[in-house]
This record gives structure tokens, C-alpha cells and sequence, in this order.
């Protein structure tokens, strides 16, 4: 018989190794997609996939009025904000730096906490807070840049909005917890964000759009990726220890860099390396904390 703490290890190990892939994936896609069309197909792909998964399940349920506050927050910043600045940023930036940046939440989350939620913040997460400031600075400094490619410092700040706008989610769905389970309001709520991307992706990218060199990635992070990590992460957190599941998705952007650099040849700088080693130290110590 498999313990919870085994089928929870299992569970994480697939959230790491299906997120962990998405931005090599998705960069790679942008060879024959535009970055916002490729976000739009990621959303309505995963209610589709999301749907089906509840529907054999037998969990398919129409929302309350009550989920509806959360569904229009998750799929509004957690998802479509989220979705929407990572990819501008990815032409930018790369894939490594992508799955690193997207990760700061910690940096937002506990100061928002403590203003939004009034939670009291202990001095080791403070303190890993500023560890994670630390390696943001590391990774976004001068030395970063190559001052002649257009649009790297943007990319880094949408990255960084990126953060943000799943971290002020997180907060409010923790202030309003939702009725229903959050893993059941996810068609929905990628319903809802797959809406808002397609609306900005027609009016940012009007001839934009994702050919066929694009459609095996796009299926894999639409169908695969976002909804079955997604519940994988859930699924995770309700059997593992906090700290143990927390520094186990460390795993994310360190397997999101590696697929990078050996698949897309992107370099490995000092300042990646050391930028992603204080920001992965900053969650252990805020789990510890």
C-alpha cells in the first residue's frame, strides 16, 4: 500500500517535471507563434483539458454564486495577468531567466500579506524576502543586459509584474477563501482568462497567430502542462509537508533552466546561477521560517 507521503512525492515530481519543461517548451513554440496568441491557446486549452479531467472524475460542477469571486480573480491575475506578461517577456528574456523571474511571488507575497492579510512576518521570512530581493537585483543588474538587444530591460519588468499579479491572487483568495475547491472552479477559471487573452491578442496582435510548427507545444502546455500540473500541485500540498512541498517545487525553475541551456543553448552567466541560487534559498527559508 502507498503511503500519502509517497503518492504526494509523486505528485510534486510531475508538477516539477511538467512545469518545469513549459517555458523551454513555450519558447521554443515562438519560432512559429506570436506570444499572446500562444498564451490565449495555453488558457482555452486547459479548460478543455480541465473539463474532461473533473467531467471522468465526476466532480464537474456549475460554480456557486459564491466561487465567482474567486474564479474572476484567479482567472484574471493568477492566470491571465500571469499568462499574459510571461509571454511578452519570453521573446525578451530567456527561457532560464523566464522560469526563475516567474517564480519571485515570495518577494510580493509576504509584504502583501502582512499590509492586505495584517499577518504577522517572522524575521526569518523577512529576511527571506530580502534574499529574494538579492538575487532579482543579481539577475536584472547592469551586467545582465546585452544593452544592445531591444526590449531586455522590459522583459525582466514584465517578468516581475508577472510575480505580482499571481501574489496580490493568492492574497485575496486567501482573504476570501472560495466554497467550492479551487481545483473544481479551474475550467472556469481558465475559461475566463482564455476570454481576456484573446481580446488583448487581437488587439495586440492582430496578425498574429500559431502555425504548425507551434501546435505539438501549444497541446502539450495547453492540454497537458497547465491543468494537470496545476492539479498536481494541489493534489501535492494536501499530502506533503509544507516545507517539504515548497522546497521540492525549488525543482521548477532549476529542471526550466537546465531544459534551456541544453536545449535551447541558452548560456549559463554567473549572474543566472548565483540570482537563481538566492532566490531558490529564499523559499527554504521562508518555509523554515
Amino acid at each position: 500500500m502507498i503511503s500519502e507521503q509517497a503518492k504526494g512525492l509523486r505528485l510534486l515530481l510531475l508538477a516539477v517535471t511538467l512545469f518545469g519543461g513549459v517555458w523551454p517548451v513555450s519558447k521554443h513554440a515562438l519560432r512559429d507563434a506570436t506570444p499572446v496568441w500562444l498564451a490565449t491557446s495555453r488558457a482555452g486549452l486547459a479548460m478543455c483539458s480541465a473539463l474532461v479531467v473533473l467531467a471522468l472524475m465526476r466532480r464537474l460542477r456549475w460554480p456557486s454564486r459564491a466561487d465567482w469571486p474567486t474564479i474572476a480573480i484567479v482567472g484574471s491575475l493568477q492566470l491571465a495577468g500571469f499568462f499574459l506578461l510571461a509571454h511578452l517577456a519570453l521573446p525578451l528574456v530567456g527561457a532560464g531567466r523566464t522560469a526563475i523571474l516567474s517564480n519571485v511571488t515570495l518577494m510580493w507575497l509576504i509584504p502583501l500579506s502582512m499590509l492586505l492579510l495584517a499577518e504577522q512576518i517572522s524575521p526569518m521570512r523577512w529576511g527571506a524576502t530580502a534574499v529574494a530581493t538579492l538575487g532579482v537585483i543579481i539577475m536584472t543588474g547592469p551586467w545582465a543586459f546585452d544593452w544592445n538587444a531591444p526590449g531586455a530591460l522590459l522583459g525582466h519588468v514584465f517578468l516581475l509584474g508577472s510575480a505580482l499579479s499571481w501574489s496580490i491572487a493568492i492574497v485575496v483568495v486567501r482573504r476570501w477563501p472560495p466554497v467550492t475547491p479551487v481545483v473544481q472552479l479551474l475550467p472556469w477559471s481558465f475559461g475566463l482568462a482564455a476570454v481576456l487573452l484573446a481580446i488583448a491578442a487581437m488587439l495586440r496582435e492582430p496578425q498574429g497567430g500559431i502555425g504548425p510548427g507551434a501546435f505539438w507545444q501549444a497541446a502539450f502546455v495547453g492540454l497537458v502542462a497547465a491543468p494537470l500540473g496545476t492539479w498536481a500541485v494541489i493534489e501535492s500540498g494536501r499530502r506533503l509537508n509544507a516545507v517539504v512541498a515548497s522546497v521540492g517545487f525549488l525543482l521548477v525553475p532549476v529542471l526550466g533552466l537546465a531544459l534551456a541551456w541544453v536545449w535551447l543553448d541558452e548560456p549559463l552567466g554567473w549572474d543566472i546561477i548565483l540570482g537563481g541560487i538566492c532566490i531558490m534559498a529564499s523559499v527554504v527559508m521562508a518555509a523554515r521560517g
